[in-house]
């Protein structure tokens, strides 16, 4: 009999993909090799995880239909099997299996959708922290406030799209009313965090997504505000930071050269 390593490894590989042939060294509580409770088996594994992708991805699973959204995740499950046994966490390629998969090319704000979904999941299970509130910032000058590091929050996250995503998730969400949707508007990049029980998704003012995404990369608020600029003529720091701020997006602010602080 061949090593134990290499038995799991050829039993993983036959139970997700049906063009592989199960061992024969695959036996039932008979002593006995049955390719027909093997097929049972396989089936009922990948069955499991296609339903975890949909209870993963509801609002992608909403707006394609069911049918076409298993086919889709059955490919998905062939081509990239769990890594954890945390299935609430499986799907972390899934966006961008999307994106590659021809058949959804007619729905190109899909793969977008499906971003958003995996961020509010990721933002929904990340580490808790306590936010700063807006007294926090109160005694800060304008000249003290330029040289701030500001600390966001540990789930907060940025979905970048070239197209209207952020309605189109919106309203295919569990109480959401579909609707014409202007593809011509342009883009949204949206902001995920959960500021209390819930996690809320809402569209980043312009410029908005470069700066939280520079203020993340731990550059000062004045570096920060210079990205957004350059980004988009539009962006607005007073504006962007009132938001963020009532949004609960950072937990801690740290002058240059000094120690962080913490509300």
């Amino acid at each position: 009999m061949p090593p134990w390593p290499e038995l799991q490894r050829a039993f993983a590989a036959a139970l997700l993909n049906p063009a592989v042939e199960p061992s024969r060294e695959f036996v039932g509580p008979d002593r006995e090799a049955s390719e027909r409770r093997f097929a049972v088996y396989r089936n009922n594994v990948v069955v499991g995880l296609i339903d975890a992708i949909g209870d993963n991805f509801p609002v992608t699973r909403r707006i394609v239909g069911e049918d076409f959204f298993r086919a889709m995740a059955r490919a998905y499950v062939t081509a990239e099997p769990p890594r954890s046994p945390v299935l609430l966490d499986y799907g972390e390629t899934f966006p961008d299996f999307v994106a590659a998969f021809e058949p959804a090319d007619p729905l190109p704000y899909l793969a977008d959708v499906a971003r958003i979904e995996r961020a509010w999941t990721e933002a929904y299970h990340a580490a808790d922290a306590q936010p700063l509130t807006a007294e926090a910032f109160a005694p800060l000058t304008p000249c003290d406030a330029v040289g701030l590091r500001l600390l966001v929050h540990p789930s907060l996250r940025v979905v970048r799209s070239r197209l209207p995503a952020v309605t189109v998730w919106r309203m295919n969400v569990a109480d959401g009313v579909p609707k014409p949707v202007d593809f011509e508007a342009g883009g949204e990049d949206g902001l995920v965090l959960p500021p209390e029980a819930d996690v809320e998704v809402r569209v980043c003012a312009p410029g908005g997504a470069e700066f939280v995404d520079a203020l993340a990369a731990r550059l000062t608020l004045a570096e920060a505000a210079e990205a957004a600029l350059r980004a988009d003529d539009r962006f607005d720091l007073s504006a962007n930071l009132v938001a963020l701020i009532a949004m609960g997006a950072f937990v801690g602010a740290e002058e240059v050269n000094r120690k962080a602080t913490s509300n």
